[in-house]
């Protein structure tokens, strides 16, 4: 037998780049000597149905079994079909990034096919304004695929979606009863794609266990497809699942009939559940040893959490390992025009983790009271730094998108430190609270670390409501530290929510007001609304009464069980508004429509907003107190200056001064002090340097003039000439 484990990630996923969690697991496993073999089937069955072969069969298949009727759009491209044959591979190779030069023939719209998708264009081609040759030929050829994804659901499998496969099913799954049916009807032409694939790395690995990840719903049906195949011819191999939708789904699974598809199902975080699961396999643990497992025992399903084996640190992990992963072959599609959205699916990121769990973990519409949130726990920066370097070494990929509920302030600023002091090339990004910790120095240390984006949940732009979520920030706050940030060159992206319990009709009218103001003043760059839902491990879902709710079902299915319907009766009709705001924000996005009245974006009737005109502008006024204490740390990363003492003469008396020149990476700049103030401060900056063991605190450095017997530092550090010296990275942190 070769590989103790095979660990799958089930179609679809991203295109662009790997689901983490089976390369986090091989990672823990390495550290185990248990070794394991991991694949993407997303990716692997997208490349075998968008090839030439494939397209080859797949038109060959829809002549030999036509639908009664055809639509106009599948009618056309069916009448295309040579030339989707003949453009398809070197699209791909395209989007794989081996084919740049392609962009110019896309560009000139002759070379590829075109059918529906491509009729929003001239909606969207303003929005190419900013987009270069090459993002303009990806947008195209996403279209092209999704053109062919959209014959794909009408003629061949309705379940079909890039990253949604048959996530209807799974998504009204309270019952199992209609995913139960699919899964014993035949299989599907998709289907048949992927078990070609399944079965022969199946042959080739021979594994003692598969682990299937379910991060998403759209993979819960293909990851039962591959169960449903090991269990039919491989009886003896054990399949265990696990991931983000049981862990958020299944807690309190009760339906004997998932166990036909599947041995365990694992909750949190999977490295402890795995390695006790291979142990029982082998006959060295008990069923009463398992660790967060469901199983079937006497045809009922069991769970069994053995309270003596406790989950590892995150420094015992090990570092992520993409081995196996066809890291050269993902796809970079841009599907909307969404700052944001583009970075995340355009490009290939290694995720990693800062910190387990969320610091805050106090928000009222979060699963806050799931251990993977719950139980916070960060890594040293050091550590991280490390696995950085290692995965860049595997990989050759420098660009890190660090998947954190929330990236803590204080790590990201040690993050920062390690990765310039060890002078790392890399692009990053991550989530964040918007809490008045990220000051103008914070953000100017993160952008020189290679930090490109944030995100975070500015969620409903009411103080009323961000004290009700327990958001423990207010809209002007969020306003400031957005400025820091895009003043730094870091883009923001807010995650806006509407439909809160008891967000009025006016509060939602407000709430947008506040979003376009912030477009306005140009200090947010991508955005996007989500409407709210109630779960079941949510405070709002543990206590509806105290947010005025009611709950319409209570969730306990059998099977799925997370999402609760509700009724909010003092709230607005929440649904309504949903086209109105999503429209306005592609608007604002592209820096249009910024002065329309905002009843413009409705159909009916909606309240005048209740926020004054300069709300932003005023909050941008405001400057934060307090946030540079005695304990700051003063950190330089700029380079050191040159020194001159020149005299100056003005009406008959002359004085020395001296000239502190510094080459910045753009432009140079120089200062003027008296001398004593210039040499004490130049023997500063060269201990002040990033590449110095030691950092200084503020309190420190005050000493440090004191002691060289000058007066007045405040006087002197906190005004002209020296408090301009950030903009060349003279940073109070």
């Amino acid at each position: 037998m070769g590989n103790s484990v095979f660990l799958i990630t089930p179609p679809f996923t991203q295109l662009n780049t790997p689901y983490p969690a089976t390369a986090y697991l091989k990672g823990f496993l390495n550290t185990k000597n248990i070794t394991s073999c991991q694949a993407d089937l997303g990716i692997e069955v997208t490349l075998a149905l968008f090839s030439k072969q494939g397209l080859e069969q797949l038109f060959a298949h829809i002549a030999a079994a036509p639908p009664a009727t055809f639509s106009e759009n599948a009618t056309r491209i069916l009448a295309l079909q040579e030339d989707y044959i003949h453009t398809i591979d070197a699209v791909i190779l395209f989007l794989q990034g081996k084919n740049p030069t392609l962009a110019h023939l896309i560009c000139k719209r002759d070379f590829l096919p075109e059918a529906s998708r491509f009729a929003q264009l001239d909606d969207l081609n303003w929005a190419f304004g900013s987009m270069g040759t090459q993002d303009k030929a990806k947008h195209l050829a996403t279209m092209y695929l999704e053109d062919l994804s959209d014959l794909i659901m009408e003629c061949v499998d309705p379940h079909f979606g890039f990253s949604r496969y048959a996530e209807r099913l799974s998504r009204s799954a309270n019952s199992f009863d209609e995913l139960y049916d699919a899964l014993q009807a035949p299989h599907t032409y998709i289907d048949k794609i992927l078990m070609d694939i399944f079965a022969a790395r199946m042959t080739t690995i021979q594994p003692a266990m598969v682990a299937i990840s379910v991060p998403f719903p759209g993979n819960l049906y293909a990851a039962f497809r591959c169960g449903q195949w090991v269990k039919a011819h491989c009886p003896e191999v054990k399949v265990a699942m696990g991931g983000g939708f049981p862990n958020t789904e299944l807690r309190s699974l009760a339906d004997a009939r998932v166990f036909e598809f599947v041995d365990f199902i694992t909750l949190d975080d999977g490295e402890a559940p795995m390695e006790n699961l291979l142990q029982f396999l082998s006959g060295n643990k008990t069923t009463a040893e398992l660790k967060r497992t469901f199983l079937l025992e006497e045809g009922k399903v069991a769970y069994v959490n053995d309270k003596a084996t406790h989950d590892y640190k995150q420094s015992q992990l090990g570092t992520p390992d993409y081995s196996d992963l066809l890291l050269d072959q993902y796809i970079s599609a841009i599907e909307v025009m969404n700052p944001m959205h583009s970075l995340w699916s355009d490009g290939r990121w290694n995720k990693l983790t800062m910190a387990h769990g969320c610091y805050w973990g106090k928000c009222t519409f979060c699963d806050i009271s799931l251990d993977y949130i719950k139980i916070y726990e960060p890594i040293t920066a050091s550590l991280l730094c490390d696995r950085m370097e290692t995965i860049i070494a595997q990989t050759g990929q420098n660009g890190f998108h660090f998947v954190d509920e929330a990236a803590p302030p204080a790590l990201m600023r040690a993050l920062a430190l390690e990765i310039i002091r060890r002078k790392l090339t890399v692009s990053w990004w991550t989530n964040i609270r918007f809490e008045k910790s990220f000051t103008r120095d914070l953000c100017l240390l993160l952008k020189a670390s290679g930090c490109i984006a944030v995100s975070g949940g500015l969620e409903v732009a009411s103080d009323r409501l961000l004290t009700l979520i327990q958001k423990g920030i207010t809209v002007a706050q969020v306003a400031r530290v957005n400025r820091h940030f895009t003043e730094a060159g870091i883009m923001v992206h807010a995650y806006l929510m509407y439909g809160f319990p008891t967000q009025t009709a006016q509060e939602t009218i407000d709430a947008l007001e506040m979003v376009r103001q912030m477009f306005l003043a140009g200090i947010l760059q991508s955005a996007f609304w989500h409407q709210f839902t109630m779960t079941a491990h949510s405070p709002v879902g543990l206590d509806p009464a105290k947010f005025s709710v009611q709950k319409e079902t209570e969730a306990i299915g059998a099977f799925a069980n997370n999402d609760i319907m509700h009724i909010d009766p003092t709230g607005a009709d929440h649904e309504s508004f949903g086209y109105g705001l999503k429209k306005s924000l592609l608007n604002y996005m592209h820096g249009a429509c910024l002065d329309y009245p905002l009843s413009k974006w409705f159909e009916f009737k909606v309240p005048k907003t209740s926020v004054v005109p300069d709300y932003i502008t005023n909050a941008l006024m405001e400057e934060e107190a307090g946030t540079i204490k005695p304990t700051s740390k003063v950190v330089y990363l700029g380079k050191q200056p040159t020194v001159e003492v020149i005299t100056k003469s003005k009406k008959g008396s002359t004085w020395e001064v001296s000239s502190l020149t510094f080459q910045g990476k753009k432009d140079k700049m120089n200062i003027s002090v008296p001398p004593p103030q210039g040499s004490w401060l130049t023997g500063m900056l060269r201990q002040l340097a990033v590449s110095n063991a030691k950092t200084f605190t503020l309190q420190e450095v005050k000493a440090d003039y004191e002691a060289a017997g000058l007066e007045d530092f405040e006087l002197f550090w906190d005004n002209k000439p020296v408090n301009t010296l950030h903009k060349i990275g003279l940073l109070k942190l």
